[in-house]
């Protein structure tokens, strides 16, 4: 018996935070060798999806500035649609909350979800290695949310060793500002020598953002923002973004420091997870 009508209409596309971020080395074809650790969070962006008999991908109107066809949600679905031969279609609507170039990965996380979500309705069978293939093809960072766990990545970002963080908490600063990932990585004063480290180092919170003293050079008024909230704990930039998170040691503590911090910046408490919302409901809703 079908059961589309009992499929949530609406499904989580989580922001993520890069808890360190060592650029390694520069490849021949201009592409950049990283290593980082992704933890997952329990607050991002919100996709409904409907699957149509009709073959056109549709978007429904959309309050952020990426047209149509740009969109890693939109271009998701046609790559899956001509990968899988798939005859229906789509109308999809993206409920944005992760600003534009904030480095909290936002349109990746749009792009894995419509690919498990349509991957689901429209019986297409793919597996979770397949459609992390797909995703790889529209940027680096849709893997990983495909795979919905936190994790080591290598390479470009595509190499993903899944690991346990275990749920942890901090609080989300989010300056209105949107910073140019292309523009940070070919900035000639971004170190891209930097040594790998150990999982274990990582996890005990060595490492660093590579990024950040690029983007304080070329931001200003990033280095103000991160020098103020050092009376808070030690603030670190997430990706090649302006969002700066603050580890703290409990939820209370991170909810307490966000109310004292909600006059000065728009922040947020958040915890950290080890599998993605999305998965939780693909599992709770079947096969």
């Amino acid at each position: 018996m079908a059961r589309s009508t009992e499929r949530p209409a609406t499904w989580p596309a989580p922001a993520k935070l890069n808890l360190f971020l060592h650029v390694t080395g520069r490849r021949p074809d201009g592409y950049h060798e990283l290593q980082t650790l992704f933890q997952l969070l329990d607050w991002g962006d919100e996709i409904r999806v409907q699957a149509t008999a009709v073959p056109a991908i549709h978007r429904e109107a959309a309050d952020y500035s990426v047209a149509e066809d740009a969109d890693l949600a939109v271009r998701a679905a046609r790559l899956l649609q001509s990968e899988c031969g798939c005859r229906s279609g789509a109308r999809i609507r993206v409920l944005k909350r992760i600003p534009l170039g904030a480095g909290l990965g936002g349109g990746s996380s749009d792009a894995a979800t419509v690919l498990l979500v349509l991957n689901r309705l429209w019986n297409c069978g793919l597996t979770l290695p397949e459609l992390a293939g797909l995703g790889a093809r529209l940027g680096a960072d849709v893997p990983v949310f495909v795979h919905g766990r936190s994790a080591m990545a290598t390479g470009i970002g595509e190499r993903l060793q899944p690991v346990h963080i275990g749920r942890r908490h901090y609080v989300l600063v989010l300056p209105e500002l949107a910073i140019s990932t292309a523009a940070i990585f070919a900035d000639p004063d971004l170190a891209r020598d930097s040594t790998p480290i150990s999982l274990a180092d990582a996890l005990a919170g060595d490492g660093r953002n590579d990024c950040e003293a690029v983007v304080r050079k070329r931001y200003p008024q990033m280095a103000g923002i991160m020098a103020s909230l050092e009376r808070w704990g030690r603030p670190v930039m997430t990706g090649t973004g302006s969002a700066i998170f603050l580890p703290m040691e409990s939820r209370e503590r991170a909810i307490h420091a966000t109310r004292e911090m909600k006059t000065l910046y728009n922040v947020r408490a958040v915890t950290g997870l080890d599998c993605s919302p999305v998965h939780e409901m693909l599992d709770a809703d079947g096969p």
